[in-house]
Formats: structure tokens, C-alpha cells, sequence
């Protein structure tokens, strides 16, 4: 079980990564991985910080975020042997670091630039190139520095997709109980009741996550976060990835860089809680208030490209039991489905 040391949420926090760094052990090398955007925004701070401390870094800048610049930062780490590695950015960023120094057996360090997705305190990474579409185990941040200062000059969009991210544990935990009662597989309740928590936390608070208000940025993050600590805790993305990720990821082959990951996976969490007799009303509700898309049109898409989704949902992984394996949807019921939930 992987947990981080540390985790600081709060405005300004980037300020300590060099205390931080110092707490762990950290004091000589670093490598920060950084896109073109993030290292001005945020990368470039980490790196004067780090050096005005004695700590010798460098930044790589990733452009794609592919298994390439994966093995690319592979290559950099084996080249200058740093102690830590840097995750500066949003979520692709940050997960070409997490594979890379995981790969090579070093420390990371999560540093996000926006809360669009869980994957800023996960252990697991999602990069293109992989023989698969989902998310794969490679290791969980040492420490977490999440400055709400940055993260809030991100437009809106990004936080509410985080939200819609988080929203998707209610589904995603009935799907991993529904495994564990029809096929005997591990269910893991604390790790459940983590990741539940966290959906509860933002529903709860929903009317605070608008933009430019900090305390709701702080409740998403500090969900995000704790989803991040359920997966390290069952060893896999059970409780926060079921059916409504499935339905996402069809989604990216069908519709490739069509919309943010958690902005799929809220529309699919609607469709997904009225298969479990959930109340997709309430969460269809929470993803308006908080201005994250409820319905294909919202998220771009055509009724046959919601209807093919959700036929190629529980092909994507076989192994993965979840209720679209169990009902086995036909496509006029996947339509009929979509369109009571008003999904189409």
C-alpha cells in the first residue's frame, strides 16, 4: 500500500516545495516534468525555488504526453540519476512523470496545475501509446503540493470536470460490490467507503464550486485527493473506475480528444445509476450546478455515438465485471436507456 507523506493544499503552497523536498530527504537533485504551458505557470517556480535552495534541477518539457515521452523521461532520469521527479501540470503531465520514475524506481512528487481528474494523487497513469485505453499501476506521489492560487486560474471547465471525476465513485463502488457478490472478486470496504465519501463531500458541497471560490476548490481537491489515497489502499482503481470510466474510454476511441475525461465520466455515471436504481436525478442535478456537461449535445456528441459507447463499454476491459456486464444491453435498450436519463 503506497500513501503520501505529504499532502498541502492551499493558497501559495508552492512556495514550499523546496521545505518539502528537504522534509523527504531530497536535498541535491531534481528533475521536473513540465508541458509548455504548466512550466510558466507553475514549473519555472518550481525550479528557482529548488535551486535558490541548493538543489540542483532540471526540467524536461513533455509535449504529447505519449508511452514516447515516457520513455523519453526514462531516458533523462537514467542520464542525471535525480532523487525525486516532478510532476508539474494537469493530468497527462503529471502521469508521464508518475510512469516514468516508477519505471526507474524513484520518488515523485505531484504538483497539479488543474483538478480536472483523480489521476493528480493516484497511483495509477493513463498515457497514449499503451495496448490499452485505461489507466495502469505505476506508483503513488510521495507528496502532494496542490496550490489553489494556480489550479483556480484554470478555467472553470477543468474543476467541474474533476468534480464529474469524483461524482463517478457512486457508480463506480455499486460495480465493484456487484463483482464482489457475482463472481467472488475482492471488494475492499474501507477503499469504498473513501471513495463514497468523496462523491458525498462534493455533492454535498456543489453550490461552492463555482469559479473564483476557494473553499469550493479546496473541497474538489481535497475529494480528489482522498479518491487518490482509495486506489493506493485496494491496490487498484476498483473503487473509483467502473462502468461510467468504461463508457469514457469507448468514448476516446470512438471520439478521440472529444471532451475531458471527467466530463464523460459524469454523462455515464447518469446513464449508469439508473442501471443500478441509483438516483441519477440527483447527480444528473449536482453536474449542472457545478457546470459540468449532462447530455451528449453538452459533450459533443450524436446519439449513435452515446448508443456505441455504451455497446463497447464492457469490451474494453472483459476482465473488469460491472452492471453493463450483467444486464448485456441490447442497442435499442442502450438507446431507450440514454434517452430516459436524457442523456440523448
Amino acid at each position: 500500500m503506497q500513501l503520501p507523506r505529504e499532502v498541502i493544499v492551499g493558497e501559495g503552497v508552492i512556495e514550499r516545495v523546496a521545505e518539502i523536498s528537504r522534509r523527504l530527504g531530497f536535498t541535491e537533485s531534481a528533475l521536473i516534468i513540465t508541458g509548455r504551458k504548466t512550466h510558466d505557470v507553475a514549473g519555472k517556480i518550481v525550479e528557482e525555488i529548488l535551486e535558490k535552495e541548493g538543489v540542483e534541477a532540471k526540467t524536461y518539457i513533455v509535449e504529447l504526453a505519449t508511452i514516447k515521452d515516457v520513455e523519453a523521461v526514462e531516458e533523462r532520469i537514467r542520464t542525471l540519476k535525480p532523487q525525486v521527479v516532478f510532476g508539474v501540470g494537469g493530468g497527462t503531465k503529471i502521469d508521464v512523470a508518475k510512469l516514468s520514475s516508477a519505471r526507474q524506481k524513484v520518488p515523485f512528487i505531484s504538483v497539479p496545475t488543474t483538478a480536472s481528474h483523480d489521476g493528480i494523487a493516484s497511483p495509477l497513469s493513463s498515457v497514449k501509446g499503451l495496448e490499452k485505453p485505461f489507466s495502469i499501476m505505476a506508483q503513488a506521489p510521495i507528496a502532494i503540493i496542490a496550490d489553489t492560487k494556480i489550479i483556480a486560474q484554470t478555467p472553470h471547465r477543468f474543476i467541474a470536470s474533476g468534480c464529474g471525476d469524483v461524482i463517478a465513485k457512486f457508480t463506480a463502488v455499486r460495480d465493484w460490490k456487484l463483482a464482489h457478490m457475482d463472481r467472488n472478486e475482492y471488494y475492499g470496504e474501507y477503499a469504498a467507503s473513501l471513495a463514497l465519501m468523496s462523491a458525498r463531500l462534493v455533492m454535498r458541497n456543489a453550490n461552492l464550486i463555482k469559479p473564483q471560490n476557494d473553499e469550493g476548490l479546496r473541497v474538489l481537491l481535497e475529494a480528489l485527493i482522498s479518491c487518490g489515497v482509495a486506489m493506493s489502499i485496494a491496490g487498484s482503481s476498483r473503487p473509483c473506475s467502473g462502468s461510467e470510466h468504461l463508457f469514457s474510454h469507448a468514448l476516446d476511441l470512438i471520439k478521440p480528444n472529444n471532451a475531458l475525461h471527467g466530463e464523460q465520466c459524469g454523462v455515464g455515471t447518469i446513464v449508469m445509476a439508473y442501471l443500478h436504481g441509483e438516483n441519477w436525478r440527483r447527480i444528473k442535478e449536482t453536474l449542472r450546478i457545478v457546470g459540468a456537461p449532462t447530455n451528449a449535445y453538452e459533450l459533443g456528441l450524436s446519439k449513435e455515438d452515446v448508443v456505441k459507447a455504451l455497446l463497447m463499454a464492457p469490451s474494453i476491459r472483459p476482465e473488469r465485471y460491472t452492471i453493463l456486464n450483467k444486464l448485456e444491453l441490447s442497442p435499442e435498450e442502450c438507446e431507450r436507456i440514454a434517452k430516459i436519463t436524457g442523456v440523448i
